[in-house]
């Protein structure tokens, strides 16, 4: 039997309404208000949050998800694309808490929701009553928001302004872990070449990381090598999305502040563990509640933007960069027969979704000479938004 939202407001509603009577008095300023670092050049703006986990007993959570939904709705100075929940939205997967999340952050002005369930959500009740109410709930929410997202299980897809969002999901009642079948993998698979083939950086939402990142095990506070991962699919997973540049991996689980362990590029990963945004986080630098991140992608950068969406206000200190890097780098001649003149080779580079490069984001540093017969190594470094790019190394030669 599908499971319908209730149309009763719970009593968390009220108390969003008091805040949100309150709140913009006290946070906002000009300077932190929630806008694009450039607004002209950003192509996605979005919201992102870790395990909000809104428990009927655990009352001291909601408040935390309640002033971070009124951060976003009364401080938003440009249009925000999506709001991204990487799951564990509920604590229990009871109705009640299922509402209670609507009734918080639903209207708030964001375009779309992207939700993945966490292992909270599909782990106390059967499955399939888990899956509806994590259905219902995502569509409810797209639907008032006026997107055209639909969901009908865990996994899925959806693209927002020409970027893809490719969704993980469980498809069994677990405790602490997903299952990810085969039928899911070479699903996520042929998600991410068509994905690829649009020269965008992609991005993947699951609720649990990959082992052997993000501090894992330490974080979970275990010495067992697969504690607080996605489960026995985290090898299979890291190769299918190692093989597809640009790939931006977001999860949340672990409950680690802002720190060391919040982003870790793995082969050609980058791999992003989002603090929760309503229990105490530990094993960071800054553990505050009410803290998650804001997406920003430009054509050239992807960056998550640190905020305390409790407090209202940036925390620059642990915003994360993420260049967009080249793909190849060649001299336009390789090979050159002596006569007696120094030669100067120019160089192409082209970047991962296959554009040239410009010439302002590098600068290029010929060796001495180049005149008689030899090898010769060129140097190319970086600079600008290639920045952290790595230096590269292209060799030419002179036959006699």
């Amino acid at each position: 039997m599908k499971v319908k939202m209730k149309t009763v407001k719970s009593l968390s509603a009220l108390l969003l309404a008091a805040v949100m009577l309150i709140a913009p008095l006290t946070v906002g300023a000009a300077d932190n208000s929630i806008r694009p670092l450039n607004e002209k050049r950003v192509k996605l703006h979005c919201a992102v949050w870790g395990d909000p986990q809104v428990s009927t007993y655990l009352k001291e959570r909601e408040p935390y998800v309640i002033s971070s939904a009124n951060d976003i709705k009364n401080n938003s100075a440009s249009k925000i694309d999506a709001l991204i929940l990487a799951g564990d939205i509920t604590e229990n997967c009871i109705q009640d808490e299922w509402d209670w999340v609507y009734d918080d952050i639903s209207g708030i002005g964001v375009k779309n929701y992207i939700n993945a369930t966490g292992n909270h959500d599909v782990r106390v009740h059967d499955y399939k009553t888990a899956i509806d109410c994590f259905t219902t709930f995502t569509n409810n929410l797209n639907k008032k928001a006026g997107s055209k997202l639909r969901i009908k299980k865990a996994y899925y897809s959806y693209e927002i302004n020409g970027y893809k969002f490719i969704v993980l999901g469980s498809e069994k009642a677990t405790l602490e872990e997903a299952e990810i079948s085969n039928k899911q993998l070479k699903w996520l698979e042929r998600e991410l070449d068509d994905a690829y083939k649009k020269n965008h950086p992609t991005f993947v939402v699951a609720h649990q990381p990959l082992k052997n990142t993000h501090g894992l095990p330490d974080t979970w506070g275990s010495a067992i090598d697969s504690a607080g991962t996605i489960g026995p699919q985290s090898d299979s997973i890291k190769k299918i999305l190692d093989k597809h540049p640009n790939t931006v991996f977001i999860t949340g689980h672990l409950h680690t502040g802002f720190g060391k362990y919040t982003y870790r590029k793995i082969g050609k990963i980058h791999s992003v563990n989002l603090p929760s945004v309503s229990i105490d986080n530990e094993d960071g630098s800054y553990n505050n509640n009410g803290i998650g991140y804001m997406l920003e992608v430009y054509n050239n950068e992807v960056v998550f933007r640190a905020r305390n969406f409790d407090e209202g206000k940036y925390v620059p200190k642990y915003d994360i960069h993420i260049n967009l890097y080249v793909k190849s780098a060649k001299l336009s001649k390789k090979t050159y027969k002596y006569d007696g003149k120094a030669k100067k080779p120019s160089v192409k580079i082209v970047n991962v979704y296959g554009k040239k490069v410009p010439k302002k984001y590098y600068t290029v540093v010929y060796p001495k000479g180049r005149k008689n017969p030899g090898k010769y190594k060129v140097k190319i470094k970086f600079r600008g938004k290639y920045k952290k790019a790595k230096t590269l190394y292209r060799t030419f030669k002179i036959k006699g």
